[in-house]
């Protein structure tokens, strides 16, 4: 095929391409270690100067094919598969990133990554300074020190909702000589590829949308391939590698420098690999993902209209509502649908949110998004609740806030479930 395939026709063909007489899908390749007959080539193998697979903590054929179909998807020059998003995040910062340095991130982030930044990298010497993403580029510029090294956030703040703009961020961290590293798990890359729009590194947590199901730990970090390594400020990638005799990233692997260095150097080191059984999973769904992010879409604009117009609902936030604060973001970054997460509190604040939650029959109390079926959950209490009230606010929780991962259910069922939830939550 010499047309470049669409997203819809990517995420089933991507990745793996067998041979005659292969197996038709993707095997799993349950296998710790890899046999050989010539010590040369193992030994190769260990100063990568050969290419094949040496250990599944490091490499996996299973692995290397959905690695290989989320790079494609995103637009990306190679991807790392990691055991969970969490390790994706960490591994995607602790990459470019060591004590004395410093971090900029939108405080609008999931609470486990705030959390991460703010509490686990600051007892390794690695400092965050949160932003406001609203605010003005002088303003976001003005945090920035000598030791900065990466400028990071989400597509879409998780649970705030908010949509990143993106030409604001790339300006920002192209002047100031960082990546833009964002997490790209609410949309997906079928709804948004932010190396479109000026990212450099995208980390999803595939355990959400990827996966689809809400059966596998997951993680990808995707390389862009488009930011300039040897500006200066990153010898991590310009100078030797002592553990490699020597070698130099950008000079033996050029645009793949980045990516390269995150798995022979991390995941050897920190042993955060995703399983072989895992990848096999999060491959399956991902072959269906155009299909599910319509759907998910869909209904989420659904619910999110019929909240709206509710005379029991104090508010509603969902990017693809017209009065959305982010709705021309949305347009421009999601012009296929702005995802299936909302949020929204009701008349009754943070009780009424609590009866609600326990009412409701068809959605289900889970700590998880991005699945099949709908479910609801309180973040003041759960996702976020090791953050300060300040801080909270700061990413958009509120404490009468009900998250809610739409699923692909009937949108009329989905719709009964929450009226009959908010009559009892509302009717005392």
């Amino acid at each position: 095929m010499n047309k470049k395939m669409e997203l819809e026709t990517m995420v089933v063909q991507e990745g793996y391409k067998p041979e005659p007489g292969q197996p038709r899908i993707l095997p799993v390749y349950q296998s710790t270690t890899y046999f050989y007959d010539q010590t040369d080539k193992v030994a190769g193998l260990f100063d990568l100067t050969e290419t094949g697979h040496m250990y599944t903590r490091i490499s996996n054929p299973t692995l290397e094919q959905v690695e290989a179909k989320i790079a494609a998807l995103e637009g990306g020059v190679g991807a790392v598969a990691t055991s969970a998003g969490q390790a994706a995040v960490a591994l995607a910062l602790l990459n470019i990133c060591q004590a004395g340095q410093h971090i900029v991130a939108a405080s609008t982030l999931y609470g486990g990554t705030h959390t991460l930044l703010d509490s686990t990298f600051r007892k390794m010497g690695i400092d965050t300074t949160f932003v406001n993403p609203d605010a003005a580029e002088e303003e976001i510029e003005a945090v920035f020190r000598p030791q900065t090294r990466v400028l990071y956030a989400e597509t879409i703040g998780n649970p705030g909702m908010n949509v990143l703009d993106f030409e604001k961020f790339s300006r920002v961290a192209r002047r100031q000589g960082v990546p833009l590293i964002v997490d790209n798990t609410f949309p997906s890359p079928y709804l948004c590829r932010p190396f479109e729009h000026g990212a450099n590194i995208v980390v999803h947590s595939a355990t959400k949308y990827l996966d689809g199901h809400a059966t596998s730990l997951g993680g990808f970090i995707v390389d862009g391939g488009n930011f300039p390594w040897d500006n200066g400020k990153f010898p991590e990638l310009t100078e030797p590698d002592p553990s490699y005799h020597g070698i130099c990233y950008v000079d033996t692997f050029g645009g793949k420098a980045y990516i390269t260095k995150a798995r022979v150097q991390l995941l050897r080191d920190l042993g955060t690999c995703m399983s072989p059984f895992n990848a096999f999973l999060i491959n399956l769904g991902m072959e269906t993902l155009a299909l599910r992010m319509e759907r998910h879409s869909y209904n989420a604009l659904k619910l999110a209209s019929y909240l709206k117009d509710h005379p029991q609902v104090a508010w509603v936030n969902y990017p693809g509502l017209e009065n959305h604060p982010d709705y021309h973001f949305s347009c421009r970054y999601l012009p296929r649908g702005a995802s299936g997460i909302l949020t929204f509190g009701l008349k009754g604040g943070l009780e009424a949110g609590k009866r609600f939650i326990d009412s409701v029959k068809l959605a289900a109390l889970v700590v998880h998004v991005g699945d099949i079926r709908t479910s609801v959950l309180h973040p003041a209490s759960t996702t976020h609740s090791q953050l300060d009230p300040q801080a909270q606010a700061e990413s958009g929780v509120t404490p009468d806030m009900i998250r809610v991962s739409i699923g692909i259910e009937n949108i009329n069922d989905i719709i009964a479930d929450f009226e009959q939830a908010i009559f009892q939550a509302t009717s005392y």
